[in-house]
């Protein structure tokens, strides 16, 4: 027979649908390639394994193939009819026409979000990653290592339609555009189902209003805007604002930061610093001090909004990049010294 998925489940070969549910249940759970990250290599093959095995005896009518013609007769490979007793040619005709029975196993993550409504119930645990396909994620510990125990050991999973795990997508800003505030308008193309159950492609205008002081990391959702399908709850829609780099300015908290490059002369004898603010304006600020490697020129309330009140700002502080000579000659060096001296 090849694979034998009774004993991958470690189940009988009568086992019922809810013995099924309970072996896969016990078995994901102890192979999720998160929950081993010493031996995930391992974990992922016998995950992949199990899953593989629930998603056949699960089935009447692939069970039905698997136990009369066994793992040949899911890939197609069928006796000739007759070799193998009656019953199988109900469930699938050989060749190329239509009613062809073709086996291909689901996505492994997918049968583990559909029993238990997420893809990586550890959160990533010993830094393991994102299950075997990196899906949707809850903070680790939040569930605890027996996740199915809050359903009970025999529980039915027939408990209600389950929600589908968050889709979510980056949205680029610039900083300009996290300084004033913007509007942006995301088109999104998603399956309803109509009256009579029929699925069908719409498309839908999405307005997110960036506030000031958004921070990269902050998160917009729009409750329910997946996909629609059979007893399932749709996908919340999750946009998380993204920082585009800036030729001038970067950001530290509520803060901007710039460095300006000056000569060792204009460090030593005072320099104006000159700059375009985010919102357009021209600031000009004279130093006086003398400059040196590891000075901070702090102008207040020159920066960012801050998120909770966008009244107040951050600071601008500017930093400096001095450029020193190569060379100095020697008319140049006593100069210097006759200058600097005590």
């Amino acid at each position: 027979m090849g694979v034998d998925y009774y004993k991958i489940l470690q189940v009988d070969r009568n086992a019922k649908d809810d013995d099924l549910k309970k072996a896969y249940r016990k078995l994901a759970m102890k192979w999720h390639p998160d929950k081993n990250p010493n031996n995930k290599k391992e974990a992922e093959t016998k995950f992949k394994q199990i899953s593989e095995a629930y998603e056949v005896l699960s089935d009447p009518q692939k069970r039905a193939i698997y136990d009369q013609y066994g793992e040949e007769g899911l890939k197609g490979q069928v006796p000739p009819p007759g070799a193998g007793g009656p019953g199988g040619a109900s469930f699938f005709h050989t060749g190329d026409g239509p009613n062809v029975f073709r086996f291909n196993p689901r996505n492994a993550d997918d049968i583990f979000a559909e029993f238990f409504g997420f893809s990586s119930p550890f959160g990533g645990m010993g830094g393991g990653g994102g299950g075997t396909r990196g899906g949707s994620r809850f903070p680790g510990g939040l569930f605890g290592d027996d996740i199915f125990a809050s359903f009970g050991e025999g529980a039915s999973m027939n408990q209600g339609p389950r929600k589908a795990a968050p889709i979510e997508n980056y949205l680029p800003c610039s900083l300009e555009e996290l300084y004033k505030g913007t509007t942006k308008k995301m088109k999104i193309s998603r399956e309803i189902s109509d009256i009579s159950g029929k699925s069908m492609l719409v498309e839908e205008i999405l307005t997110i209003d960036v506030k000031p002081g958004w921070k990269k990391g902050t998160k917009i959702t729009f409750p329910e805007k997946g996909n629609e399908q059979p007893n399932v709850i749709p996908a919340d829609l999750v946009f998380i604002i993204d920082e585009k780099p800036h030729n001038v300015y970067t950001r530290d908290g509520n803060d901007l930061v710039t460095t300006q490059k000056i000569s060792l002369a204009e460090a030593l004898t005072g320099y104006t610093v000159q700059l375009k603010t985010l919102d357009g304006r021209t600031l000009s600020i004279p130093i006086n001090n003398v400059i040196h490697p590891n000075y901070e020129e702090i102008v207040p309330r020159e920066g960012m909004p801050l998120q909770k009140d966008p009244s107040k700002k951050g600071n601008l502080r500017i930093k400096f990049n001095i450029k020193f000579p190569t060379r100095l000659t020697s008319e140049q060096k006593a100069g210097i010294k006759r200058l600097l001296a005590p």
